[in-house]
């Protein structure tokens, strides 16, 4: 979901999803709550993060609290690593409303905080 916010903030904005341990497709319930917003992320391909270990970047962003923790060191140079934790909506449980309510709340928490890191970070260079 953040990886779509930050190309729906800026499409020329060069972003890369990756896990530590990665799903074989974007979860369901994540398209489903970004497209009720009009972001469309059905074309992701989920990736694991060890084959962007030797590039460099800009910024290395961590978002699940587990990924900080198990994160890989980078070998390619990196300018700011940071974190910006939400809890994983993919371990909710209930009945599917109460499971896609967790999701929305997520999607609405990314994209307030990757908005303020956006406004921050990068519109202003």
């Amino acid at each position: 979901m953040a990886e779509g916010f930050l190309k729906s903030f800026d499409p020329k904005l060069e972003v890369y999803s990756a896990g530590t341990k990665p799903a074989e497709k974007v979860n369901p319930r994540a398209i489903q709550v970004m497209k009720e917003i009009g972001i469309d992320i059905s074309n992701g391909v989920p990736e694991d993060v060890n084959i962007y270990i030797n590039q460099s970047f800009d910024y290395i962003i961590t978002v699940c609290d587990n990924a900080k923790e198990t994160c890989p060191i980078f070998s390619g140079s990196v300018g700011k690593k940071l974190h910006i934790g939400f809890e994983d909506p993919a371990d909710a449980s209930g009945s599917e409303e109460e499971i896609l309510s967790v999701f929305r709340k997520v999607r609405d928490q990314i994209k307030r905080d990757f908005y303020q890191f956006y406004l921050t970070e990068l519109k202003s260079k």
